[in-house]
């Protein structure tokens, strides 16, 4: 038996061809590439969910419903009344069902959406067997409209994804396209709002979810600071989450995850503080990063800051060899040619991003 064949036989072209999401190893390094909330805990409340978890029974299927959860997250986070949630273990995995739940078997079915833009929505689209059309962002990173809504008129999507604020941009699209984006869809198709950054940018299309039925909002704990519980949520029209629950494996979401993210609603106003920590950050950051000769920063309502730098592979090299970990986006979409991406730490962590960068460049 030889291994090339069984392999050639058995799984799909596409996937042989594609890669292993990399995620790089940050061991020692200042880590500015994810995205993550820098800050942990307070040290009584970290206490006190040591507590909570060591309660919890392991031996247990957690209850599939998820109702407490689910709760908690309509009551804190400004999900509509009468709406409800359905969870995921990251946004990666909402994300993965509702490209599963659309991709029709007897026509054509496409995701669309801006490129560039978060890279798992294509992921997604490749795996569920979706046809992905990207339509470019123009060269100042915002919606070309007219392309857009050209894009939906031919190719008629099952599914459009629009990232509020857009990653690896940082910017927020502009409200009234996104709406003529959702009305054009009509009853052909789904627009998926994904808010992943919403407490940076305080700005959300979730209270309108009962303007439009083909609406979704979808979000994650992951940015507030729970990265690494892996909880995303998302609401939409009632029936229609109905369709993708029936998509949705009955555990998804482990009860460790469950319980920190309980005990953490519970005390939503520390998460929060230190979001507005954040935000006070990227200002200083865009400011400071403003100053340095040859960059263009590009507005931010993310906790990450895009930046335009004369070589980004070099800046990017050099800032490895100091232990200093960001984005090169570079490579991602020609609009992003020499683009670094980074996420605004603690003013500590900054600093030490700035003088390498400030090197970097000066080199």
């Amino acid at each position: 038996m030889s291994l090339d064949s069984l392999i050639a036989n058995t799984i799909r072209d596409d996937v042989r061809k594609d890669h292993i999401y990399h995620v790089p190893d940050a061991s020692g390094f200042v880590k500015l590439d994810a995205m993550e909330n820098p800050y942990e805990l307070p040290q009584h409340l970290h206490q006190e969910l040591s507590r909570r978890l060591a309660d919890v029974a392991l031996n247990r299927y957690p209850v599939a419903s998820y109702t407490t959860l689910k709760q908690r997250i309509c009551a804190k986070l400004g999900v509509p009344a009468g709406y409800d949630v359905m969870l995921g273990n990251g946004s990666d995995e909402l994300i993965a069902i509702m490209a599963q739940a659309c991709a029709h078997q007897d026509r054509r079915a496409v995701m669309l959406a801006p490129v560039p833009s978060f890279v798992m929505f294509q992921r997604s689209a490749m795996i569920a067997g979706m046809d992905f059309v990207g339509v470019p962002l123009k060269a100042d990173l915002t919606l070309d409209l007219p392309a857009m809504l050209a894009a939906i008129a031919e190719h008629k999507p099952s599914l459009v994804f629009l990232a509020y604020p857009n990653n690896p941009t940082g910017n927020l699209f502009n409200e009234d396209e996104m709406v003529q984006i959702i009305r054009a869809l009509g009853d052909t198709g789904l627009c998926v709002v994904d808010e992943a950054y919403e407490p940076f940018a305080q700005k959300s299309f979730m209270a309108r979810l009962p303007e439009f039925d083909n609406l979704i909002v979808m979000r994650t704990l992951s940015k507030l600071g729970l990265a690494g519980i892996r909880l995303g949520y998302m609401s939409c029209a009632p029936a229609v989450l109905e369709q993708f629950d029936k998509i949705r494996p009955p555990y998804n979401v482990n009860v460790l995850s469950q319980a920190a993210a309980e005990f953490c609603l519970d005390h939503l106003e520390v998460l929060n503080e230190q979001a507005a920590q954040l935000r006070a950050g990227r200002a200083q950051l865009l400011a400071s990063l403003a100053q340095l000769p040859g960059v263009k920063v590009f507005p931010s309502a993310a906790n990450f800051i895009l930046i335009r730098v004369p070589n980004a592979d070099d800046a990017h090299a050099k800032l490895l060899s100091r232990k200093v970990l960001i984005k090169n986006v570079g490579r991602m979409h020609n609009v992003l040619a020499n683009c670094l991406r980074i996420t605004v730490s603690t003013p500590e962590e900054n600093a030490i991003m700035l003088d390498g960068l400030k090197a970097a460049l000066a080199a």
